[in-house]
């Protein structure tokens, strides 16, 4: 990171010098501050993690693969988002956007990642995607082991073991190639040239238009000159992005009506308040398929997505204040600042896609590559969210769409540890930089 500001005292000091094997590990006041934690509860440091992790991208893809393969898991059909993006492929080689189509609510940059698959015209569309996904894959994994490459911890280690915890569901969405994105920008942001915080803003506004969140990328940028270079060239790379794809194509901007209404999706908090109502009788709506997810219909969902939409803008609004109020940046808190916006913009959306745990995987995993981080409570409560994500769907998906016992409890404890994560990552946030250091 830049050194536009001074480090807090408890950061002034430097790294401690390193320690021989004999010696026993530094004890803090919390085991997730302990060295011990950081640097060897997944792996040993040395050569051997290097190889440790290649062989665990490998077997954990190759199983993701071989689901993906057989795709009978629970309700099945996780692979049909892919044959969605294929009908929009076509419809992008005749120069338009999807018309009219309610599922289309993504931003224009989006097109980009559906039309990549065009580039490898000897496989197809399905191959092609799944391997461009694999790519992006393996480059976030290299970002994250290289930007640790001193003392390898949980950052590669966490998207490695983790997004498996999803099954197969990452091949067949285009959320990692997203993820990929703010993950190098956040990375190329923690450099000190120009040039690196120019890339790293432009990476974060070519990932807003094609899934807005990476945006949310810069939020924790230090104030002067490493958010004046940044953000500028997040503003002028989306700009130009959207400028040249309204040039060649018609309807880019007709995601927004689609968007505008959506309902209460069964998976977001709200839908698991409106699921614990209905199973406890004392809500009488029922669930349709609209707008290409699974929404409640009836009494108070509209005021419920209203109250979701305010409450997006009061997360806002604090994310203004704490940098305003921050006074200490380290190393790590554009990362810790990245984890928490976007974590609190998925808990107040009124839409959770089991996918969303990938971005929030890749931010998690950003932050573990520096030991000046405040997140590693709230990345460990990433893990078993994102196995019940794929417990919800596609495993036990049907339970959820019908409210039975076992699919509301799945709900209530993954969206209860999102909850959690969002609100601890949040104070954590504010404790670690705008809280007033005692004397």
């Amino acid at each position: 990171m830049t050194t536009d500001h001074p480090q807090s005292p408890r950061d002034s000091t430097g790294d401690a010098p390193p320690r021989s094997g004999s010696e026993p590990p530094t004890l803090t006041g919390s085991p997730f501050d302990s060295d011990t934690f950081t640097s060897a509860t997944f792996v040993t440091v040395g050569r051997g993690p290097l190889l440790a992790l290649a062989a665990a991208w490998l077997l954990s893809r190759a199983g993701m693969l071989l689901l993906l393969s057989r795709d009978s898991l629970g309700i099945g059909g996780v692979a049909r988002e892919v044959d969605l993006y294929q009908h929009w492929y076509g419809q992008f080689a005749s120069g338009t956007f999807p018309p009219g189509d309610v599922t289309w609510q993504y931003p224009p940059g989006a097109g980009l990642v559906i039309m990549s698959p065009g580039i490898l015209p000897w496989l197809t569309y399905f191959q092609a995607f799944v391997t461009l996904t694999l790519l992006a894959d393996a480059v976030v994994t290299l970002a994250l082991a290289r930007a640790d490459s001193a003392r390898l911890t949980h950052g590669a280690w966490i998207w490695v073991c983790g997004l498996p915890l999803l099954l197969h569901l990452p091949l067949a969405r285009y959320d990692v190639q997203t993820t990929a994105l703010a993950v190098l920008a956040l990375l190329a942001l923690n450099a000190r040239r120009t040039a690196a915080h120019q890339l790293g803003g432009a990476l974060a506004g070519i990932g807003a238009m094609v899934k807005v969140w990476p945006a949310l990328a810069l939020i924790g940028t230090p104030r002067g000159r490493t958010t004046r270079e940044a953000w500028t060239a997040a503003a002028v790379t989306a700009l130009a992005l959207l400028a040249t794809l309204a040039l060649f194509f018609s309807e880019s901007l007709g995601f927004l009506r689609q968007q505008g209404s959506r309902g209460i999706q069964i998976e977001s908090l709200w839908g698991t308040a409106l699921a614990t109502a209905r199973a406890a009788g004392a809500w009488p709506g029922r669930v349709e398929f609209r707008y290409g997810a699974f929404e409640y219909v009836g009494p108070y969902v509209s005021s419920l997505g209203h109250l979701a939409l305010l409450l997006t803008v009061i997360a806002f609004a604090w994310l203004l204040l704490w940098r305003l109020q921050a006074r200490r940046w380290t190393p790590a808190t554009p990362f810790d600042a990245a984890l928490a916006a976007v974590l609190l913009f998925t808990v107040t959306s009124r839409v959770i896609s089991p996918q969303y745990m990938i971005w929030l995987l890749g931010l998690a995993a950003v932050c573990l590559t520096s030991r000046h981080t405040v997140m590693r409570p709230v990345a460990l409560l990433l893990l078993p969210a994102a196995a019940l994500s794929s417990l919800a769907y596609p495993v036990l998906y049907d339970e959820v769409v019908y409210g039975t016992t076992a699919g509301v409890a799945v709900m209530v404890l993954r969206n209860g540890l999102l909850l959690a994560a969002a609100l601890l990552a949040a104070r954590r946030l504010w404790t670690s930089t705008a809280t007033p250091v005692k004397e």
